[in-house]
């Protein structure tokens, strides 16, 4: 099979060895992958895939066809069109997945967005309501609410019935991210003095902790989940105390198969049903075949888009 690969920093396209699926593996033939910012800190060594994953072949989430089955696996029949969350490996023609992280793609999703929804709607669902137990009503600040996972969380948001305020640093996305359904659209810069929040959603990094301290409501919780800008931070804790405060951080990729098994079931439960409805969608903002893997790379890291960057293979 042909996959993306890292190598010396870089990405390019090279043959590997096609995937055997193992004892409740599902091997699936790939038709899109989306683009994340852990497959660029990958990129550069700094943030290696989990024990069992590729380490060479990038890509935490995928969608596709099923091509062949391991034994005992049976939620799935070959043809069947799936998605997914991956320690490693998706940006390739195949991959190996559990069935138990496997979910079902809703009909009237193209590839594109099936291969760019599993990863941001996933740690976006399990950020706001397994972390920041987000109820109807509460007031909600999503930084960075134009990437993959902050439109995710704007939907999710605005869907759960929170007042969703979102951060955005370019002006020109800023209408479009009132579409999904935030109720104010700000600059990052003071975004504090706008509080109180109930939940913080933090996908930028250490930077924004101080004011997202500042502009926490009493009982209020703070989710970290992005680290982009830096990830270390001062905190004054004589103010957190003060509000009652949590604050609390999560990733998503390391977590043991019992565990992202369990998301993946909250995501059928409570995700998938809207997004088959389409009150939940996927925003693209640019797609590219597998040849171009270091153009999908490069459009990623521009910034300036609003949505997912995902790889058609």
């Amino acid at each position: 099979m042909r996959a993306a690969t890292i190598r010396d920093g870089e990405v390019v396209v090279e043959e590997h060895p096609d995937p055997e699926p193992g004892a409740g593996e599902v091997l699936v033939r790939v038709k899109a992958a989306g683009l994340n910012g852990a497959d660029v800190l990958q990129r550069k060594g700094a943030y290696p895939a989990p024990p069992g994953s590729p380490q060479d072949i990038p890509g935490l989430e995928l969608a596709g066809e099923v091509a062949g089955l391991g034994a005992g696996a049976r939620r799935f029949r070959e043809g069947d069109r799936v998605m997914a969350i991956v320690g490693g490996g998706g940006q390739a023609e195949l991959a190996t997945v559990h069935e138990r992280q496997l979910m079902p793609v809703p009909d009237g999703v193209d590839w594109p967005a099936a291969g760019g929804l599993p990863e941001v709607f996933t740690t976006a669902h399990d950020a706001l309501f397994t972390q920041g137990d987000l109820r109807a009503g509460d007031r909600l600040l999503v930084h960075g609410a134009a990437g993959g996972v902050g439109t995710a969380a704007v939907q999710l948001g605005a869907a759960a019935g929170a007042q969703v305020t979102a951060t955005v640093r370019n002006p020109d996305l800023r209408d479009a991210v009132r579409e999904l359904g935030a109720h104010d659209v700000l600059d990052p810069e003071g975004f504090e003095e706008h509080g109180p929040f109930d939940v913080v959603l933090e996908l930028i990094g250490a930077p924004n902790v101080p004011g997202d301290v500042k502009a926490l409501a009493t009982g209020g919780r703070i989710v970290v989940i992005g680290i982009g800008a830096g990830f270390r931070a001062e905190v004054n804790l004589v103010a957190l105390m003060g509000k009652r405060g949590v604050l609390r951080a999560s990733t998503l990729r390391a977590r043991p198969l019992e565990e992202k098994a369990l998301t993946a079931r909250a995501m059928e439960r409570h995700v998938l049903p809207h997004v088959a409805g389409g009150r939940l969608r996927v925003p693209v903002a640019a797609t590219h075949r597998l040849d171009d893997v270091a153009g999908a790379y490069e459009r990623f890291t521009a910034g300036g888009k609003l949505g997912k960057v995902v790889l058609e293979l």
